[in-house]
């Protein structure tokens, strides 16, 4: 399975946050999904893709997606 996010290019974001995002966001992936890889970059507008998974695998990994946003202040700094 293969999973992009795309960020907004115009969005504010403190220094080293895609990284610290996509090494936290593929570990939660990881620990889910047997088989999964993450791309992270900026463009025109926010958005998540999901390849080679099931519909509610997009839904679970949605909710991995929020539940790492909202937990970020115990993983970024």
């Amino acid at each position: 399975m293969k999973v992009e996010l795309t960020i907004d290019r115009t969005k504010e974001l403190p220094k080293g946050a895609i990284p610290a995002l996509e090494k936290e966001f593929l570990k939660r992936l990881q620990s889910q999904f047997d088989e999964c890889s993450l791309v992270i970059r900026r463009a025109g507008s926010d958005g998540l893709s999901v390849f080679g998974g099931e519909k509610e695998t997009k839904k679970k990994v949605e909710e991995i997606l929020q539940q790492t946003w909202e937990s970020a202040d115990d993983w970024f700094y």
